[in-house]
């Protein structure tokens, strides 16, 4: 996709036509792409530890974590969204798309400077319209401090801090330590 093609409407079928081939992610928000800025090496991190907890956790069981480049697809009133998760976690059967998930139970985002609002918010009330989602989880990067959002709470945020503080995702039955989410991170003590 070239600039010119991130200002003017296009189809869903152009959009997943251009993801396949294109250097850049694209977020889709009813015929408009955003592209995306590439990541820190904290980000990278954070998403590499948390994925390892879940592949360990979730290895040969019915439930697959994916991170970056697998897409959740929505429809909300009418309108084509497609989002580019950090972290996703799929166990719907119905899934069988190979480049993205209409039926995720647990997403997790690593929030930036750059993201933080949308991840907070747009994010926040388009997820919980998914009825398999269960859990939403908000990592920051420049300290320990997770965001926890659950159906069963109407999505209201459960904040934890410090790296003494466990995390417990009820969903797949996890809990992990911020210190291992955060091993590694420079500055994060």
């Amino acid at each position: 996709m070239t600039s010119a093609a991130l200002r003017h409407f296009i189809t869903v079928e152009e959009y997943l036509t251009g993801e396949l081939t294109s250097e850049v992610k694209h977020e889709y928000i009813d015929g408009e792409v955003y592209a995306m800025a590439g990541a820190s090496k904290e980000h990278i991190a954070l998403v590499g530890n948390i994925y390892s907890a879940l592949r360990a956790k979730l290895k040969g069981g019915p439930c697959v974590p994916y991170f970056n480049d697998l897409k959740i697809r929505l429809m909300i009133r009418g309108k084509d969204l497609f989002y580019y998760p950090d972290l996703v976690v799929g166990c719907d059967a119905r899934d069988t798309d190979r480049f993205s998930l209409r039926f995720p139970k647990l997403i997790i985002e690593v929030m930036s400077p750059s993201t933080n609002r949308i991840d907070r918010t747009e994010k926040l009330q388009n997820y919980a319209t998914i009825p398999s989602l269960e859990e939403y989880l908000l990592i920051e990067q420049d300290q320990p401090r997770v965001i926890l959002h659950r159906r069963p709470k109407d999505w209201a945020g459960e904040v934890l801090e410090g790296l003494d503080s466990i995390l417990h995702l009820e969903s797949i039955g996890l809990a992990i330590p911020l210190s291992q989410i955060y091993e590694d991170i420079p500055g994060i003590v």
